[in-house]
Protein backbone atom coordinates (compact mmCIF):
# COMPACT_ATOMS: atom_id res chain seq x y z
CA UNK A 1 0.00 0.00 0.00
CA UNK A 2 1.48 2.84 -1.18
CA UNK A 3 2.14 6.18 0.80
CA UNK A 4 0.12 8.89 -0.45
CA UNK A 5 2.42 11.69 1.80
CA UNK A 6 5.11 10.13 -0.08
CA UNK A 7 4.04 10.40 -3.20
CA UNK A 8 3.48 14.56 -2.41
CA UNK A 9 7.20 14.69 -1.06
CA UNK A 10 8.25 13.37 -4.18
CA UNK A 11 5.98 15.30 -6.11
CA UNK A 12 8.04 18.90 -5.76
CA UNK A 13 4.71 20.28 -4.75
CA UNK A 14 5.12 22.59 -1.45
CA UNK A 15 3.93 20.02 1.59
CA UNK A 16 2.04 21.67 4.25
CA UNK A 17 1.65 19.12 7.35
CA UNK A 18 0.42 19.86 10.51
CA UNK A 19 -0.49 17.39 14.03
CA UNK A 20 -2.63 17.32 16.70
CA UNK A 21 -2.39 16.46 20.51
CA UNK A 22 -4.32 14.18 22.10
CA UNK A 23 -6.36 13.95 24.51
CA UNK A 24 -5.54 12.96 28.22
CA UNK A 25 -8.53 10.94 28.86
CA UNK A 26 -11.28 9.20 26.64
CA UNK A 27 -12.90 12.37 25.55
CA UNK A 28 -12.12 11.92 21.63
CA UNK A 29 -14.41 14.48 20.75
CA UNK A 30 -11.82 17.43 21.00
CA UNK A 31 -9.86 15.77 18.38
CA UNK A 32 -11.84 14.32 15.84
CA UNK A 33 -13.54 18.16 15.58
CA UNK A 34 -9.61 18.84 15.11
CA UNK A 35 -9.46 15.84 12.50
CA UNK A 36 -12.29 17.11 10.62
CA UNK A 37 -10.83 20.50 10.61
CA UNK A 38 -7.76 20.34 8.97
CA UNK A 39 -7.41 16.53 7.13
CA UNK A 40 -8.37 18.37 3.76
CA UNK A 41 -6.52 21.47 4.51
CA UNK A 42 -3.18 20.17 5.05
CA UNK A 43 -1.25 17.12 3.30
CA UNK A 44 -0.88 15.35 6.53
CA UNK A 45 -1.04 15.19 10.44
CA UNK A 46 1.19 13.69 12.83
CA UNK A 47 -0.06 12.79 16.06
CA UNK A 48 2.07 13.36 18.97
CA UNK A 49 3.06 10.78 21.26
CA UNK A 50 2.95 11.33 24.61
CA UNK A 51 4.72 14.83 24.20
CA UNK A 52 7.13 16.32 26.67
CA UNK A 53 6.74 13.11 28.66
CA UNK A 54 2.76 13.82 29.25
CA UNK A 55 0.65 10.61 29.18
CA UNK A 56 -2.10 10.87 26.69
CA UNK A 57 -3.93 9.05 24.88
CA UNK A 58 -1.74 7.17 21.87
CA UNK A 59 -0.35 8.30 19.05
CA UNK A 60 -1.12 5.21 17.26
CA UNK A 61 -5.13 5.57 18.06
CA UNK A 62 -5.39 9.04 16.88
CA UNK A 63 -3.64 7.85 13.93
CA UNK A 64 -6.25 4.96 13.45
CA UNK A 65 -8.77 8.02 13.66
CA UNK A 66 -7.70 10.48 10.81
CA UNK A 67 -6.97 6.75 8.63
CA UNK A 68 -10.71 6.14 9.22
CA UNK A 69 -11.61 9.90 8.45
CA UNK A 70 -10.14 9.78 5.00
CA UNK A 71 -6.93 11.91 6.35
CA UNK A 72 -3.46 11.12 5.76
CA UNK A 73 -1.74 10.58 9.46
CA UNK A 74 1.76 10.76 10.30
CA UNK A 75 1.88 8.58 13.50
CA UNK A 76 4.67 9.64 16.12
CA UNK A 77 6.41 6.88 17.70
CA UNK A 78 9.49 7.54 20.01
CA UNK A 79 11.96 5.18 21.72
CA UNK A 80 11.25 6.76 25.24
CA UNK A 81 8.50 4.04 26.25
CA UNK A 82 8.80 0.69 24.89
CA UNK A 83 11.68 -1.45 24.42
CA UNK A 84 12.17 -2.68 20.55
CA UNK A 85 9.71 -5.76 20.67
CA UNK A 86 6.85 -3.23 21.12
CA UNK A 87 8.60 -0.53 18.88
CA UNK A 88 8.22 -3.17 15.95
CA UNK A 89 4.86 -4.81 17.07
CA UNK A 90 3.54 -1.17 16.62
CA UNK A 91 5.09 -0.73 13.28
CA UNK A 92 3.42 -3.79 12.15
CA UNK A 93 -0.06 -2.61 13.65
CA UNK A 94 0.62 0.63 12.24
CA UNK A 95 1.15 -0.97 8.35
CA UNK A 96 -1.89 -3.74 8.72
CA UNK A 97 -4.16 -0.51 9.32
CA UNK A 98 -3.01 1.70 6.27
CA UNK A 99 -1.01 3.84 8.15
CA UNK A 100 2.17 4.26 6.51
CA UNK A 101 3.98 7.45 7.81
CA UNK A 102 6.40 7.70 10.99
CA UNK A 103 7.87 10.27 12.44
CA UNK A 104 10.71 8.47 14.71
CA UNK A 105 11.68 10.13 17.98
CA UNK A 106 14.37 9.20 20.43
CA UNK A 107 11.83 11.35 22.93
CA UNK A 108 12.29 13.78 25.79
CA UNK A 109 13.31 12.90 29.00
CA UNK A 110 10.84 11.68 31.55
CA UNK A 111 11.51 13.81 34.24
CA UNK A 112 9.83 16.83 32.13
CA UNK A 113 6.97 15.68 31.90
CA UNK A 114 3.65 14.20 34.43
CA UNK A 115 4.87 10.63 35.23
CA UNK A 116 8.45 11.48 36.98
CA UNK A 117 8.41 8.02 38.73
CA UNK A 118 8.76 6.26 35.65
CA UNK A 119 11.19 4.64 34.04
CA UNK A 120 12.79 5.53 30.56
CA UNK A 121 13.43 2.54 27.86
CA UNK A 122 15.56 3.59 25.78
CA UNK A 123 16.15 0.64 24.08
CA UNK A 124 16.69 2.27 20.56
CA UNK A 125 17.36 5.79 19.94
CA UNK A 126 15.68 7.31 16.78
CA UNK A 127 18.42 6.37 13.94
CA UNK A 128 18.01 2.91 15.54
CA UNK A 129 14.32 2.74 15.33
CA UNK A 130 14.93 4.02 11.45
CA UNK A 131 17.29 1.21 10.90
CA UNK A 132 14.51 -1.18 12.57
CA UNK A 133 11.94 -0.08 9.54
CA UNK A 134 14.18 -0.47 6.90
CA UNK A 135 15.02 -4.25 7.90
CA UNK A 136 11.62 -4.91 8.73
CA UNK A 137 11.31 -3.99 5.13
CA UNK A 138 13.30 -6.28 4.08
CA UNK A 139 11.29 -8.84 5.61
CA UNK A 140 13.68 -9.68 8.85
CA UNK A 141 12.64 -8.13 12.44
CA UNK A 142 15.53 -6.76 14.68
CA UNK A 143 16.34 -10.78 15.78
CA UNK A 144 16.99 -11.73 12.56
CA UNK A 145 13.70 -14.15 12.30
CA UNK A 146 11.35 -13.71 8.93
CA UNK A 147 8.05 -11.89 9.12
CA UNK A 148 5.02 -13.19 6.92
CA UNK A 149 4.55 -9.96 5.29
CA UNK A 150 6.78 -6.88 5.60
CA UNK A 151 6.14 -3.11 6.45
CA UNK A 152 6.23 -0.53 3.84
CA UNK A 153 6.97 3.00 5.16
CA UNK A 154 7.67 6.78 4.71
CA UNK A 155 10.09 7.35 7.78
CA UNK A 156 11.25 10.37 8.78
CA UNK A 157 12.94 12.02 11.98
CA UNK A 158 13.60 15.91 13.52
CA UNK A 159 16.78 18.19 13.04
CA UNK A 160 17.25 21.50 15.13
CA UNK A 161 18.80 24.30 12.55
CA UNK A 162 18.75 26.40 15.78
CA UNK A 163 20.94 24.36 17.99
CA UNK A 164 23.66 25.93 19.92
CA UNK A 165 26.13 24.56 19.14
CA UNK A 166 25.00 23.19 16.06
CA UNK A 167 27.22 20.19 15.34
CA UNK A 168 26.38 17.84 17.24
CA UNK A 169 22.87 18.11 15.60
CA UNK A 170 24.42 17.99 12.40
CA UNK A 171 26.30 14.60 12.70
CA UNK A 172 22.83 13.15 14.12
CA UNK A 173 20.91 14.56 10.76
CA UNK A 174 24.10 12.69 8.73
CA UNK A 175 23.43 9.44 10.97
CA UNK A 176 19.87 9.65 10.19
CA UNK A 177 20.20 10.26 6.89
CA UNK A 178 22.04 6.73 6.50
CA UNK A 179 19.68 5.09 8.81
CA UNK A 180 16.74 6.02 6.33
CA UNK A 181 15.54 9.51 6.51
CA UNK A 182 13.26 10.15 3.85
CA UNK A 183 12.05 13.28 5.01
CA UNK A 184 12.57 15.60 8.15
CA UNK A 185 10.39 17.68 10.28
CA UNK A 186 12.62 20.47 12.00
CA UNK A 187 12.24 22.13 15.04
CA UNK A 188 10.62 25.64 15.58
CA UNK A 189 12.55 28.27 12.92
CA UNK A 190 12.47 31.56 13.25
CA UNK A 191 15.71 33.08 12.18
CA UNK A 192 15.14 32.41 8.78
CA UNK A 193 18.41 33.49 7.29
CA UNK A 194 19.86 30.95 9.86
CA UNK A 195 17.42 28.48 8.55
CA UNK A 196 18.87 29.19 5.17
CA UNK A 197 22.73 28.58 5.95
CA UNK A 198 20.98 25.02 7.30
CA UNK A 199 19.46 24.51 4.10
CA UNK A 200 22.63 25.02 2.03
CA UNK A 201 24.23 22.36 4.01
CA UNK A 202 22.04 19.84 4.40
CA UNK A 203 20.61 20.12 0.30
CA UNK A 204 22.74 18.04 -0.97
CA UNK A 205 22.07 14.88 1.22
CA UNK A 206 18.97 15.08 -0.80
CA UNK A 207 15.97 14.31 1.57
CA UNK A 208 13.09 16.48 2.21
CA UNK A 209 12.94 18.67 4.78
CA UNK A 210 9.26 20.75 6.23
CA UNK A 211 10.44 23.39 8.18
CA UNK A 212 8.98 23.55 11.87
CA UNK A 213 6.80 26.76 12.47
CA UNK A 214 5.08 27.15 16.12
CA UNK A 215 2.58 29.44 16.46
CA UNK A 216 3.51 32.78 19.12
CA UNK A 217 0.51 33.41 21.03
CA UNK A 218 1.88 35.53 23.25
CA UNK A 219 6.07 37.73 23.63
CA UNK A 220 6.04 36.29 27.23
CA UNK A 221 5.35 32.46 25.27
CA UNK A 222 8.60 33.58 22.89
CA UNK A 223 10.74 34.77 26.04
CA UNK A 224 9.87 31.73 27.56
CA UNK A 225 11.15 29.71 24.67
CA UNK A 226 14.49 31.16 24.75
CA UNK A 227 15.02 30.74 27.66
CA UNK A 228 13.65 27.02 28.48
CA UNK A 229 13.34 24.97 25.05
CA UNK A 230 16.81 23.89 23.68
CA UNK A 231 17.45 24.97 19.73
CA UNK A 232 14.63 27.54 19.39
CA UNK A 233 15.64 31.10 19.41
CA UNK A 234 12.59 33.73 18.61
CA UNK A 235 14.92 37.22 17.33
CA UNK A 236 13.94 40.16 19.44
CA UNK A 237 12.42 41.84 16.34
CA UNK A 238 9.35 39.19 16.55
CA UNK A 239 9.40 39.64 20.28
CA UNK A 240 8.78 43.57 19.90
CA UNK A 241 6.29 43.01 17.08
CA UNK A 242 4.17 40.49 19.84
CA UNK A 243 4.70 43.72 22.52
CA UNK A 244 3.44 45.96 20.30
CA UNK A 245 -0.11 44.15 19.83
CA UNK A 246 -2.99 45.78 21.21
CA UNK A 247 -4.79 44.07 23.85
CA UNK A 248 -6.03 40.85 23.36
CA UNK A 249 -4.57 40.84 19.68
CA UNK A 250 -1.22 39.08 20.43
CA UNK A 251 -2.46 35.48 19.64
CA UNK A 252 -3.45 37.73 15.67
CA UNK A 253 -0.17 39.06 15.25
CA UNK A 254 1.28 35.32 16.28
CA UNK A 255 -0.74 34.29 13.39
CA UNK A 256 0.53 37.02 11.09
CA UNK A 257 4.10 35.92 11.74
CA UNK A 258 3.10 32.18 11.39
CA UNK A 259 1.87 33.04 7.73
CA UNK A 260 4.22 35.96 6.75
CA UNK A 261 7.17 33.14 7.59
CA UNK A 262 5.42 30.26 5.46
CA UNK A 263 4.86 33.02 2.81
CA UNK A 264 8.59 33.64 2.50
CA UNK A 265 9.97 30.22 2.90
CA UNK A 266 7.85 29.03 -0.05
CA UNK A 267 8.77 31.99 -2.40
CA UNK A 268 12.18 31.28 -1.70
CA UNK A 269 11.94 27.74 -2.22
CA UNK A 270 14.27 27.87 1.24
CA UNK A 271 13.04 23.81 1.52
CA UNK A 272 10.25 20.94 0.66
CA UNK A 273 7.61 22.16 3.03
CA UNK A 274 6.41 23.52 6.41
CA UNK A 275 5.42 21.58 9.89
CA UNK A 276 2.57 23.90 11.89
CA UNK A 277 2.58 23.16 15.03
CA UNK A 278 0.00 25.47 16.45
CA UNK A 279 0.04 23.49 19.78
CA UNK A 280 -3.48 23.26 21.49
CA UNK A 281 -4.62 26.00 19.51
CA UNK A 282 -5.82 23.65 16.34
CA UNK A 283 -8.61 25.65 15.82
CA UNK A 284 -6.28 28.55 13.94
CA UNK A 285 -4.32 26.71 11.94
CA UNK A 286 -6.72 27.33 8.83
CA UNK A 287 -6.61 31.02 9.31
CA UNK A 288 -2.70 30.72 9.56
CA UNK A 289 -2.55 28.80 6.13
CA UNK A 290 -4.73 31.75 4.56
CA UNK A 291 -2.50 34.24 6.54
CA UNK A 292 0.03 32.40 4.45
CA UNK A 293 -1.41 32.83 1.28
CA UNK A 294 -2.44 29.08 0.85
CA UNK A 295 -5.44 28.02 -0.40
CA UNK A 296 -6.36 25.74 2.97
CA UNK A 297 -7.48 22.63 0.76
CA UNK A 298 -4.85 19.84 -0.07
CA UNK A 299 -7.23 17.90 -1.71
Amino acid sequence: MASRFREILQSGEFVVTSEIGPPKGTNLEPMLHHIELLKDKVHALNVTDHQSSVMRYPSLGGAMLIKERGGEPIVQMTCRDRNRLALQADLLLAHSRGINNVLCLTGDAVIVGDHKEAKGVFDLDSSQLLMAIRTMERGKDLGGNDLDGAVDLCAGAIVTPEAKPLEPQLIKFEKKVEAGAEFFQTQAIYDLENFERFMDYARPFGVKILAGIILLTSWRMAEYMNRNVPGVYVPQPLIDELKAAPTGEALKVGIEIAGRMIRTIKEKRLCDGVHVMAIGKEEVVPSILRAAGLDGDST
